[in-house]
């Protein structure tokens, strides 16, 4: 049976767990060799495993997301191997703290700015060619709801995301006209993860659907035949047939 990604490069920020790693998984599964980011060796080992039971294959990066400068290396080393990225998927992320805004500390606070807004910005600008380069490259990245809804106390992690939606539908918009690349962000909702359970210790993780569960829906945007640009997509919507004439 032909795989859906078979010859596809994607690369996946934090790769080894959460949903990084259930989209890791899925994309494997589809054929997709994967260059997965983490900041552990042994955490992407774990993974390599997993993708190599698949049948598929993966390029291992511990990489710390605050290391610009390694990320253009990586830019660097993706152009000398494979001359393309065709699919970037941009899941890492931090909480930091849940607090009144005036009292997080300014190195928390720059913290998440850096891994959250600025190392997206640092892909971005790193594989853009690259994205460029594929027939048909897809990038997709990772927003919350708190990010509209700008919720109290969690004024750290959604102006981040706020960052990211913007920053992304900018691209979309540069892309839209010249290049066969899209460009769209999905919004989660509650899904079971460490995150999650940080944020919100008393929930029932029981409740909640999985990485592996919304896995699909990255898929499903990753694929050539995605035509949708600079959009914002619920997972719950999906799930509720809300995008059925996008799918």
């Amino acid at each position: 049976m032909t795989k859906k990604l078979e010859g596809k490069i994607a690369l996946v920020t934090g790769a080894t767990r959460g949903i990084g790693a259930g989209v890791t998984l899925a994309l494997a599964r589809e054929g997709a060799h994967i260059i997965m980011l983490g900041r552990t060796t042994g955490a992407l080992e774990e993974m390599d495993d997993a993708v190599q039971e698949l049948g598929a294959e993966s390029t291992l990066v511990p990489l710390d997301l605050m290391d610009y400068d390694g990320i253009d290396r990586l830019g660097g080393h993706v152009a000398e191997k494979w001359g393309k990225l065709d699919i970037l998927i941009g899941n890492a992320g931090i909480l930091g703290p849940i607090s009144p805004l005036g009292h997080i500390p300014p190195k928390d606070w720059d913290k998440l700015m850096a891994v959250n807004v600025t190392a997206n910005y640092r892909l971005i600008r790193s594989f853009d060619p690259l994205l460029k380069a594929s027939d048909t490259g897809r990038a997709i990245f990772v927003t919350s709801t708190v990010a509209e809804t700008c919720r109290a106390y969690w004024g750290g992690y959604a102006t981040t995301k706020a960052a990211v939606n913007c920053m992304v539908k900018t691209y979309a918009n540069e892309i839209a006209n010249n290049t066969n690349v899209k460009a769209n962000i999905i919004n989660p909702g509650p899904i079971r993860t460490a995150m999650r359970s940080a944020a919100m210790p008393g929930e029932d993780p029981e409740t909640l659907d999985t990485p592996h569960d919304i896995a699909p829906l990255f898929v499903k945007m990753s694929l050539p035949d995605f035509q949708k640009n600079g959009e914002i997509i619920s997972y719950a919507d999906y799930k509720a047939g809300v995008y059925e004439d996008m799918f």
